[in-house]
């Protein structure tokens, strides 16, 4: 399921927000000013903030890697990895690359610990919506049935030794668009580190990730989407260095038929968008590729199963915003979260 949910990031200069401010006086080898780019992959914007010498060519070398990373996991583009994985399903393995044995891995890994909630195998029933499309339509009640007879991860079986993965019925798809962009932006942190970079983040498509600090060693500050209000506007502030921060939630693709909302975040086990009492998510993580899967996992969840989840993974925090506008955060989160309500009707509930 394709995220992504809009982050908007809340760095320095991006946002007037008056503790962001830079200052352009020399930090080290190299001036506080900082490399920016702009680019379009996996479907959205990528923007990339970067301090250090050759930081345009590490940008370029970034985007050559997302770009490796785009061809052989999407399902949009014909002769990629999982592309040749679906059309074999049913039939037998295919070989695949390391980067693809990793994430197949990972989101596998996922789906058995929300318990399908996230579930790689939802492809079909993502098809079939099409969210994404410029004429989106409402399944008939017998096609999603018959589409959910076809999403089980339990079918995915990887073979680490062979480098080799297969579906084991027809017309399975592999979707990896709910956390490709996640090992994507884990991969560009690499890159920077590789380069001696110390200060860096990476935003795709809202799929933030941070690489240490600002210069002046303060936190970077990452604003959290208010999901009912206008591109920009933000309900809090999660400010932290060296981690991953992922939103999802109903707020960005879905269309609207006979005055109902249809998202594009997929209930695996109903087969229609998760009406869990949730609009939004974020995770704050280490690692973006779990920080991109949990987002989405605990959104389908809702709050009491999601904070559950989350609650039994070491090094993991979230954010819940409910249908009813209450804001919920775990444990570790409450020292470097902000709330910013903007008095737009946001409740903050520090106790569950």
């Amino acid at each position: 399921m394709e995220k992504r949910i809009l982050l908007l990031i809340i760095a320095f200069m991006a946002v007037c927000l008056p503790a962001c401010n830079m200052q352009s006086e020399p930090y080290g080898k190299f001036d506080t000013v900082p490399y920016e780019s702009e680019d379009f992959a996996m479907g959205t914007v990528i923007k990339q903030r970067i301090f250090g010498s050759n930081a345009e060519e590490i940008s370029r070398k970034v985007m050559e890697r997302i770009r490796e990373i785009e061809d052989d996991l999407t399902i949009n583009k014909q002769g990629g990895e999982i592309n040749k994985l679906n059309d074999f399903a049913g039939t037998d393995f295919v070989e695949v690359k390391e980067d693809t044995l990793k994430v197949l891995e990972k989101a596998k890994e996922f789906s058995e610990l929300s318990n399908g909630a996230f579930d790689v195998t939802v492809g079909p029933l993502v098809k079939e919506w099409d969210v994404f499309s410029e004429n989106p339509s409402v399944p008939s009640k017998d096609k999603v049935q018959s589409l959910l007879n076809l999403v089980n991860y339990k079918d995915l079986t990887i073979d680490k030794n062979q480098s080799k993965a297969k579906l084991e019925k027809k017309g399975q798809m592999v979707d990896l668009g709910a956390i490709a962009k996640g090992f994507a932006a884990d991969e560009a942190i690499n890159i920077y580190k590789e380069h001696n970079v110390t200060s860096a983040f990476i935003n795709i498509g809202g799929n933030v990730a941070l690489l240490g600090g600002k210069p002046d060693g303060s936190s970077w500050k990452v604003g959290i989407r208010d999901p009912r209000g206008s591109e920009g506007s933000y309900i809090g502030i999660v400010s932290t260095k060296d981690k991953a921060v992922v939103s999802s939630g109903d707020y960005q693709r879905y269309f609207i038929k006979d005055g109902v909302k249809y998202h594009h975040i997929i209930d695996p086990k109903t087969g229609y968008p998760a009406d869990s009492g949730l609009i939004a998510t974020t995770v704050v993580s280490d690692l973006s590729v779990d920080a991109d899967a949990l987002s989405t996992a605990i959104f389908v969840l809702g709050l009491e199963k999601g904070m559950e989840l989350i609650e039994n993974l070491g090094g993991v925090e979230a954010i819940f915003i409910t249908a009813r506008k209450k804001v919920y955060v775990t444990e570790g989160l409450k020292d470097i979260f902000q709330f910013e309500d903007g008095s737009r009707g946001y409740e903050y509930v520090k106790k569950r």
